[in-house]
């Protein structure tokens, strides 16, 4: 429940005016996850939380948009007098401890600090959506603060493409992260692949193999969907399941997942990998999101 007169937590339009965004509100503050709003993202209203207005402006003689002039405030003479003496006596002092100190070591400035680099490549300007003509994809990207992915490989594909932001840095007994995700690739072996009719048994391998490798132990699992799909015309199998767990050192107790497996008529079937830790659960709406949005290249 919220406090009376605040706004309700949920997805509202971008603060900062992205046209076509949406930015999470946790009831107190803003989020710095936003996404674009379509599918599965539910964006709620508030006069509180409304985007800024555009500042008004006139119209000047040539006709092209300008600021209201502001008079001119005229400055006092008496002050000006008194800004000259005072400049003066500063330029002395300043003459008289340079001459003295002409042979002392000049202390370099301290340097600059450049701005943080992020953590990851950034998608190019204008992306809308993420082509993997390695697996034969192509799906959303979610906007703003999901980074290209330049991360590890994954056992299940032989290679991988897509998009993630780092949740949590420095997990226990190692220097690893632990991200959301949302990443592609053409299936590995040794998975059960066999054709079409292997799509179920294999998406389900899937799953088990992805919950061993890359979630803590132990950890428990609750099967949402499992079902069969198309995909621009091409069958599919759609595996999302949720896992808990309680370990010490991570600051989430969980994450929802969801494999996609398409049989793009290649020599391998692309999969799609999606997880969201629970820290940051009002991504969930993103995992339809981008399941409706698939395209076969």
């Amino acid at each position: 429940m919220s406090e009376p007169g605040t706004p309700a937590p949920g997805w509202y339009p971008d603060p900062d005016g992205a046209p076509g965004y949406v930015r999470w509100w946790n009831g107190v503050s803003w989020s710095d996850v936003t996404t674009p709003a379509g599918p599965g993202v539910t964006v709620q209203r508030s006069p509180v939380l409304a985007p800024p207005a555009p500042r008004s402006t006139g119209t000047s003689s040539s006709g092209t948009l300008a600021s209201p002039e502001r008079p001119q405030r005229p400055f006092p003479k008496g002050l000006v007098v008194g800004l000259s003496l005072v400049a003066l006596v500063v330029v002395l002092v300043v003459a008289l401890v340079n001459g003295s100190n002409d042979g002392a070591t000049r202390i370099a400035d301290p340097p600059v600090s450049s701005p943080a680099v992020p953590p990851g490549p950034t998608f190019a300007p204008g992306t809308t959506r993420i082509f993997d003509n390695t697996s034969g994809l192509s799906y959303p990207w979610l906007g703003e603060n999901w980074l290209e992915w330049n991360l590890w490989g994954e056992y299940e594909t032989t290679a991988v493409a897509g998009q993630y932001f780092v949740t949590q840095d420095h997990l226990p007994d190692s220097g690893e992260v632990f991200i959301a995700q949302v990443t592609s690739g053409p299936l590995a072996d040794g998975l059960g692949w066999a054709g079409p009719s292997t799509l179920q048994s294999t998406t389900e391998q899937v799953g088990d193999s992805v919950r061993g490798n890359y979630y803590p132990a132990p950890n428990e699992r609750e099967v949402r969907r499992d079902e069969a799909r198309t995909v621009d015309g091409h069958a599919a199998w759609l595996y999302e399941f949720d896992l808990t767990w309680h370990v010490a050192g991570y600051d989430s107790t969980g994450e929802r997942a969801a494999l996609l497996l398409v049989d793009v008529g290649r020599h391998a079937p692309a999969l799609l990998y999606i997880s969201i830790p629970n820290t940051h659960a009002e991504l969930y709406g993103v995992i339809d999101q981008v399941i409706e949005n698939v395209q076969v290249l």
